[in-house]
């Protein structure tokens, strides 16, 4: 799996705001930073198919709850722990069995049935309400938010799973829950500023991901038929 030049400068691009976005804040918080780029960089491994993408998205998982634990985001954090990063590892594993040609590093794309869209509704639905009690119980600032936060997230990471192009736009929502997370969280301390233009430029990587897998879902319907 090669990037082309429009993956590469989409990188630095991405990677140039979020150096920018941390300095201009007056103080380089290396959690945050080094969480950022990571995951910008999992986006676009992901948006190629890759299973990297997914190896890059545990990592991103990890950092990302050290930043949100020191907020108080428990919601953040049991999210990104306990089911962004499990289902990643799940989905990488169901990415390395379902290539879309053998011996090449690109996920053969998933168009899901009735039965299966049905599912991620009745598991979205039980996830909100396990992890929404347990936020609540917490007292999670922010919790309606935060309770959204959860069921965009649980969507993505089953569309993942099940390799939908959907789930970009199932992240992209996300991207926006938590711009305004970061937001109220940065009226409360500026130095979570620079979250804001991360989760902006995730957005942008995100629909990108989109982009790119309706575009490969074509070529892969071509080279089976």
């Amino acid at each position: 799996m090669k990037l082309n030049k429009r993956d590469i400068l989409l990188w630095a691009v991405s990677a140039a705001v979020v150096l920018i976005s941390n300095i201009a804040g007056g103080s380089v918080d290396f959690v945050n930073l080094s969480a950022t780029l990571i995951g910008a960089t999992s986006l676009i491994f992901l948006a190629k198919g890759s299973v990297t993408g997914q190896v890059l998205m545990v990592i991103f998982s990890i950092l990302y709850a050290v930043a949100s634990l020191r907020y108080r985001y428990w919601g953040e954090m049991i999210t990104y722990l306990g089911m962004t990063l499990p289902m990643a590892v799940f989905a990488g594993i169901s990415w390395i069995k379902h290539p879309a040609q053998k011996g090449v590093d690109e996920v053969k794309i998933h168009r899901l049935t009735h039965r299966e869209t049905v599912w991620m509704f009745i598991t979205t639905g039980i996830a909100t309400l396990g992890f929404g009690l347990l936020l609540i119980a917490l007292d999670t600032p922010n919790i309606v938010f935060s309770i959204i936060s959860i069921t965009t997230s649980f969507l993505a990471g089953y569309l993942t799973f099940m390799r939908s192009p959907a789930y970009a736009l199932a992240y992209a929502s996300n991207d926006v829950v938590l711009i305004v997370l970061w937001v109220l969280a940065t009226i409360t301390d500026k130095a979570n500023a620079p979250l804001i233009a991360n989760f902006v430029i995730f957005l942008v990587n995100d629909l990108y991901g989109y982009y790119s897998w309706k575009q490969r879902e074509h070529k892969q319907k071509d080279f089976s038929s």
